[in-house]
């Protein structure tokens, strides 16, 4: 086997893993990226990416072997023949639990980076400050002024198509030109900026999908296909951007199939020495030295790892000392919000399929307004005219039928919040050592769910929607709760805090892991709190600021 000696090893090699690769070869340090599951190449291994619906067996649709053998993804859109093995093998990798929670994981390299949503919002100080001000959990340990430049530095490489709207409750940033709204969202967006006095307002979302091409990538070619992999590199992603970053310096050493079952500890320094790892194909048992330590495996593995580790210093496993370790775990609760109909509109169509929606930036609980409640929420959304797919319940077959379906049908909008969860101590996951998976590992046991701040603002999510659409001009607006269980955002946090104080939390304000100076977690295990806004941008910021920190203290002899 190669050198099994390096200067750092990453920990998957999703969005944080992937830029924690870059960041690290690209300041010349010799870096192993571990990730337990299959390499999938950009561009060759995006198998479906280009076919038509006809060419996928069942178009895409679920058999009843996908249901039974995938009980989990089925509770949700991610159950989808295009992309079936993008997602974790559940049977291989099962979980407890004891609250409903619906775990959606990507292993593989890349991650849920070939998967996400791409929407990309800064937060602002209304956010960093929300948990001091309010007394909830603990303070953050940095502001707004701290990680904006690193926010600079990632939109400029990442790519981030938005419009510039000064808002203080959301930022603007480094934007490409920003997509174009539709001609109902357009005239919706003006009428709701009008009828709110500018207090509410709909914008064309940020989003990572770049609209100019950029560091050798093409274009968005508004396809909308994002979720089987982009050819074109039209989207941000580990395989489209920061693994050809990495693996250009020279530095990367990238090994698949390698599941990490825990950071060896050093009592004597205090001080990770490497990881231990399963292969993921043999069996077989290595180890990996170190001089640093980036755990970016998503929040809840990453808690996993740790929590696995240096269980003789600790029962509850590394960076444990605080009590907070797998607590206060969070999400974006959200399926509530409203439709209806945009009359008026029956001669415009669009053009392309815009691989972006509608945003609406968090109103309530800011400038004044007071609510029964705790923060807020954003909603996403967008409007579009109904196609050959919908039901006209007089025509059921023949040639009229066809006629009928040649002809696009009404056009509709809606709206769906994102709201914010507090963080709850007791929202947790632990190991369960009696359940185990395919590798004979403890699983993870997960206890979480909403309470009565979330579902009160839920109701406000539904409501406000309905009255913004109605303000707007729109017809036969209805509103909707479909229910929200935990998990089902797909933006897990919080697992391994950070915080100012080692008896509060699991990491400082470097992302550095109080009970091991030299590991660093920078997924959504940091996150203190989760604002409304989607992660992945400030992610990705944290992350490149907390290699920067971390390659200064390795030259300075301080890890």
């Amino acid at each position: 086997m190669a050198d099994q000696t390096y200067d750092a090893i990453v920990i998957g090699s999703g969005i944080s893993g992937g830029w924690a690769a870059k960041e690290l070869t690209e300041k010349g340090l010799k870096v192993l990226m571990l990730e337990r599951g299959r390499n999938i190449e950009h561009i060759k291994d995006y198998v479906n990416a280009t076919k038509n619906p006809w060419e996928i067996p069942h178009r895409g649709m679920r058999t009843q072997k996908m249901l039974t053998d995938h009980p989990v993804l089925s509770r949700d859109y991610t159950l989808n023949e295009a992309n079936l093995d993008y997602w974790a093998d559940e049977q291989e990798c099962p979980y407890t639990e004891a609250k409903p929670f619906d775990w959606f994981r990507g292993y593989h390299v890349g991650g849920r980076s070939l998967m996400w949503g791409r929407q990309s919002y800064r937060w602002s100080d209304f956010d960093f400050e929300a948990n001091a001000k309010e007394n909830i959990a603990v303070d953050w340990p940095i502001r707004y002024k701290e990680i904006a430049p690193w926010y600079d530095y990632a939109e400029t490489f990442a790519g981030i198509s938005g419009s510039v709207e000064n808002m203080p409750q959301l930022p603007d940033g480094k934007f490409m030109p920003p997509m174009e709204m539709n001609i109902v969202e357009k005239d919706v967006a003006a009428r709701v900026k009008e009828h709110y006095k500018n207090a509410r307002r709909f914008i064309i979302g940020r989003v990572a999908n770049i609209t100019q091409p950029h560091n050798g990538r093409t274009n968005c070619q508004y396809r909308n296909k994002c979720w089987l992999g982009c050819p074109f590199g039209g989207y941000f992603s580990t395989q489209s951007a920061t693994l050809p970053a990495a693996v250009k310096t020279g530095n990367l050493t990238l090994r698949p199939f390698s599941i990490v079952t825990k950071i060896v500890y050093d009592k004597n320094t205090k001080k990770a020495t490497g990881v231990e790892i399963i292969d993921a194909e043999t069996n077989k048992t290595y180890t990996f030295n170190s001089k640093i330590v980036f755990v970016c495996a998503s929040a809840l593995n990453s808690a996993w790892i740790l929590m696995n580790s240096a269980t003789d210093i600790w029962p509850g496993g590394l960076g444990s000392s605080s009590g907070e370790l797998g607590h206060n775990v969070i999400d974006h609760h959200f399926r509530a919000g409203a439709s209806g109909e945009a009359e008026g509109y029956d001669d415009k169509y669009v053009f392309g399929r815009r691989a972006n929606g509608i945003y609406v930036p968090r109103y309530r609980n800011l400038f004044g307004d007071k609510r029964d409640y705790l923060r807020g929420f954003g909603y996403q959304g967008g409007a579009s005219r109904q196609g050959w797919q919908r039901e006209i319940a007089e025509l059921g077959i023949g040639a009229p039928l066809k006629d009928a379906m040649s002809e696009p049908g009404k056009w509709t909008i809606g709206l769906t919040g994102f709201g914010e969860t507090l963080p709850y101590h007791e929202n947790q996951v632990s190991l369960d050592k009696d359940k185990k998976d395919k590798w004979g590992l403890p699983v993870l046991r997960m206890d979480c769910e909403i309470k009565d701040n979330e579902k009160k603002m839920r109701k406000d999510m539904m409501d406000d929607a309905a009255e913004m659409l109605e303000a707007a001009g729109i017809k036969n607006v209805k509103t909707y709760d479909a229910g929200y269980t935990f998990g089902m955002g797909i933006h897990e946090m919080g697992s391994a805090r950070m915080g100012k104080d080692p008896k509060t939390s699991v990491l400082n304000g470097n992302n550095q892991v109080w009970d091991a100076k030299n590991v660093f977690v920078t997924d959504g295990a940091c996150m203190t709190s989760s604002n409304c806004v989607n992660p992945s941008l400030t992610y990705m910021a944290l992350t490149a600021r907390a290699v920067d920190f971390a390659v200064s203290e390795l030259k300075k002899g301080n890890l």
